[in-house]
């Protein structure tokens, strides 16, 4: 037993992740209504609690903690179209963890009402993502494209990705052998190690940290009925 909460406690201190992004909700704001859950994410790697709040019928705050504390970061919510069932949404976010960043991302949501009255949501993002100073001391600019979906008041997942094209080439995106030491190089890809050789976590300019793949748990949904 003893074993097993050291190594807990070695996984969520050390296994800090790479990067981070805020939970955001898939159903329109509302004033002062309030959603709270946790998450896991494949960048983030420890969980961390997310907890919203609706400011009005077209802006929410969200806050979230990391355990133990990268994870955490600060998020703002604003709807600019609205129509029937499908809306458009702005999010500006900072993010704590090894590489600090802010993401700035414009998301494009649609919902459907299933059997059981539940409005079903999916949604499409295109994300900005900028992290000023990163494990390496050095910064790095990224765009990409997210993708999410709720199909069930329970859970939600989200899965994107946002590149650098000054530390990896698009034309070497999915090349898994990728080395920015060869001597086949340009010099610009030669200064941006993709690792940190000290802790050896993913740096600014690694694929991985641009890499997102999130589950989504809201504390507040109805349990699941059980037959009987």
């Amino acid at each position: 037993m003893y074993r097993l909460l050291i190594i807990v406690l070695i996984i969520c201190v050390f296994l800090i992740g790479c990067a981070s992004h805020p939970v955001i909700n898939p159903h329109l704001p509302a004033p002062g209504k309030i959603k709270k859950g946790y998450a896991v994410s494949l960048e983030n790697v420890a969980p961390y609690l997310w907890y919203r709040v609706g400011v009005n019928d077209k802006s929410e705050l969200g806050i979230r903690v990391g355990m133990p504390i990268y994870g955490t970061g600060l998020d703002y919510s604003r709807v600019v179209y609205n129509k029937d069932n499908k809306w458009d949404m702005i999010n500006f976010a900072w993010s704590l963890n090894p590489n600090s960043n802010f993401d700035f991302t414009y998301y494009k949501f649609k919902t459907k009402k299933a059997d059981d009255g539940f409005l079903r949501s999916r949604w499409f993002g295109i994300r900005a993502m900028i992290i000023p100073n990163g494990i390496t001391n050095g910064s790095s600019n990224r765009f990409g494209f997210l993708i999410g979906s709720q199909r069930n008041p329970r859970w939600g997942m989200e899965f994107g990705y946002f590149h650098d094209p000054t530390s990896i080439p698009f034309s070497d995106i999915l090349n898994l052998k990728w080395d920015n030491s060869s001597n086949n190089l340009p010099e610009r890809y030669k200064k941006k190690p993709i690792k940190d050789e000290m802790t050896g976590f993913p740096s600014e300019y690694s694929r991985l940290t641009g890499l997102t793949f999130s589950l989504f748990f809201d504390l507040d949904a109805p349990k699941k009925k059980t037959k009987k």
